[in-house]
């Protein structure tokens, strides 16, 4: 039978192996290269475009009823004339 703690052992150096390995420092090299890169792209959380959307709506209704304002004041003073 397997002695648990050699077992243990084994799986400890292994995982200590793989964390020294080159794919731990290609691992971190590509999460670094990635981070740039969306930084460059000038991307927005998902929380922050739905925040934009929310007021965009807002905007638009406020604007139809603007318009809707304008023109009824535009009929009044085109029957004035």
């Amino acid at each position: 039978m397997i002695d648990p703690k050699a077992f243990e052992e084994f799986s400890n150096r292994m995982s200590a192996l793989l964390a020294a390995s080159p794919a731990a420092d290609i691992e971190k090299n590509v999460r670094s290269m990635m981070s740039g890169f969306f930084a460059k792209l000038d991307l927005v959380t998902r929380e922050e475009f739905d925040i934009q959307t929310q007021v965009l709506a807002k905007t638009r209704e406020k604007l139809e009823t603007l318009e809707a304002r304008v023109g009824e004041l535009e009929k009044q003073l085109g029957g004035k004339s």
